[in-house]
């Protein structure tokens, strides 16, 4: 109850404020390690050198490493963050295209294997295999030979 009297507004500021520099201290402790792991520029001794520094001497390995490579940190993360977006744009183009069986969707199959139908390139039993295969309803083994080709029996 007499706690609100015994710490004053300005000392839960002050405590607040060192709380939030002291996170602020070890994300930016954090970084640094992982930006001494992410540089291929580093030997692996000189890694373990900026490492032990940091972890034995951690303000001042800090410091010291922000004036001597802080430059270059954020061109690492930017190269870093480059990469994994064209990864991922890699990564959708690849599964949007295998998703479509590799020639389009299969709405445009469907579309195509519509056309062969009504003009009487492929036969109902035919068009009906070929969707389902499209459809992905019959596993790969129980598909009959080329439907889709354009080289269906004629009627």
């Amino acid at each position: 109850m007499y706690l609100a009297y015994d710490y004053p507004l300005l000392s839960a500021f002050w405590t607040m404020l060192v709380f939030f520099l002291w996170v602020m201290w070890f994300v930016l402790l954090f970084r640094i390690v992982v930006d001494i792991f992410r540089d291929d520029d580093l030997s692996g001794w000189a890694k373990a050198g900026w490492l032990v520094f940091c972890v034995v001497l951690p303000f001042l390995g800090v410091f010291v490493y922000v004036v001597a490579r802080g430059k270059n940190m954020g061109k690492r993360e930017m190269a870093q963050a480059r990469a994994q977006q064209q990864e991922f744009d890699q990564y959708i183009r690849d599964t949007a295209k295998g998703h479509g069986g590799g020639s389009g969707s299969s709405v445009d199959q469907l579309h195509k294997l519509s056309e062969m139908k009504s003009r009487g390139d492929i036969t109902d039993e035919e068009f009906r295999r070929a969707k389902a295969q499209i459809l992905g309803d019959q596993p790969p083994a129980d598909r009959p030979g080329p439907v889709a080709s354009g080289t269906g029996a004629s009627r």
